[in-house]
């Protein structure tokens, strides 16, 4: 008996180590590699909700951020990071270069963070657009959410504030008072910010237990990088400014031609790329074409009430799909004030005499040497004689060859019975004097 429980030892005993070295090396799990690339903002959030949802409907045991972003807008990281918080898979930011502002907030969100040599993390102050310091109110948000991110990973908050509040002073970190705190992949390690330092993802994946796992790698698609640049907000503002030039320039213009199809299609790539980035939903797009509709229905309709109603269905389908309702004023207000400038200089220049409005404006007179007359002209009754058949006050009634006609004195007063001549006629004002 003694001998069989040997063999079977001896027998099973490699079986468990290989078992045991099988799942420290990661054999048989999922990893999910999602790259966290160029600026934070709208489109980014929605790849990531995208390829985080597909790892977990995949069963992925592992996902992993490779980071390379000089940060981007605060509200999309504020997204980001809402998402992550609420994966129950385990998370590690890697980051391959930098992770600065929106980038550091993002990566103190998840559960690992791994460096290679030459990376850095940090400098997360809030700046406007304008390269302006943000008001005190949206810094001090911005500061506590990155106290908190820290916090929530079990990491101290102290340097995570210090990326954002320049007041901390860490000298021995490259911070003293005034600047924002940017973290050596050394420094990381020190502070407890940085699990370790790798030099690939190779390595990473062996700090993690994860050598043998299968890896899925996913990138953004086509679509997904036309909404990424699509929704910058820069791009958008041309677009609506190309689009409310294209179609001014267009109801100048004879037929349709080259400004409506740069209108319209500027108008079209506003729209899609707000649809793939998730901004822009049908609602958007049902109140768009109503606006539309109106408008065109205002060219046969007179009152001017159904085109302030489309003018505005338009403009609240465009602040319908902003992520960000200021910023997407601001650019409704930059494309209307081109609109009108557009219209004044080619009013100047063209007038309502081409284009659609030759369709729908009355250009044609009614003038006497176009053959349009108001009434008969009688100018056959000048130095016709008859008799007056009433006191002329000045006007009255005379009587020449038969025919009775209204008339008009010279001047003074004619009895009733005197004899009169025509001595003028105007239009139907026929003047006679006494003889």
């Amino acid at each position: 008996m003694l001998r069989f429980l040997t063999l079977l030892i001896v027998f099973l005993f490699p079986f468990q180590i290989a078992d045991i070295s099988a799942e420290d090396d990661g054999g048989g799990k999922l990893v999910y590699i999602i790259p966290v690339e160029r600026e934070v903002e709208r489109g980014l959030e929605a790849f990531l909700k995208r390829t985080t949802t597909e790892a977990i409907e995949s069963g992925a045991d592992h996902i992993i951020l490779e980071i390379d972003t000089p940060g981007g807008r605060v509200d999309s990281a504020g997204q980001i990071a809402t998402l992550l918080q609420n994966l129950e898979v385990p998370t590690t930011s890697f980051i391959i270069n930098e992770a600065l502002s929106a980038g550091s907030y993002i990566a103190l969100n998840t559960d690992n963070i791994y460096f290679v040599p030459h990376a850095t993390m940090g400098a997360s102050g809030v700046i406007n657009s304008d390269g302006t310091a943000a008001e005190e109110k949206a810094q001090s948000a911005w500061i506590e959410k990155m106290s908190s991110a820290a916090e929530s990973k079990g990491r101290d908050p102290l340097y995570a504030v210090a990326m954002a509040d320049p007041n901390i002073d860490l000298p021995e970190y490259g911070a003293p008072r005034g600047k924002f705190l940017t973290l050596s992949p050394n420094d990381a390690v020190e502070v407890g910010y940085a699990e370790g330092i790798v030099n690939d993802r190779v390595e990473l994946l062996h700090e993690l237990g994860l050598s043998k796992a299968t890896v899925v790698e996913t990138e953004p698609t086509l679509a997904e990088e036309v909404a990424r640049f699509l929704t910058n907000p820069i791009v958008y503002s041309i677009l609506l400014s190309v689009a409310s030039l294209g179609l001014i320039v267009e109801l100048y213009s004879p037929g349709f031609g080259v400004p409506g199809i740069m209108g319209l299609t500027a108008l079209i790539l506003f729209f899609y790329g707000h649809i793939v980035a998730g901004l822009a939903g049908m609602e958007a797009i049902i109140l768009l074409l109503a606006g539309i509709i109106l408008i065109v229905a205002e060219l046969f309709v007179p009152g001017g009430i159904l085109g302030l109603l489309g003018a505005g269905a338009i403009i609240g389908s465009l602040l319908m799909s902003g992520y960000d309702v200021g910023q997407m004023a601001f650019s409704i207000g930059i494309a209307f004030l081109i609109a009108i400038a557009a219209s004044v200089i080619l009013f100047r220049r063209v007038g309502l005499e081409k284009g659609i409005f030759r369709h729908i404006i009355l250009r044609e007179s009614t003038a006497t040497e176009l053959g349009y007359v108001s009434a008969k002209n009688r100018l056959d009754l000048i130095g016709l004689e008859g008799i007056a058949l009433t006191p002329l006050r000045p006007s009255g009634t005379g009587e020449f060859n038969g025919e009775r006609i209204d008339i008009v004195s010279e001047g003074g007063f004619i009895e009733k019975g005197k004899r009169i001549k025509v001595v003028k006629v105007e239009g139907v004002r026929v003047v006679v004097r006494e003889i």
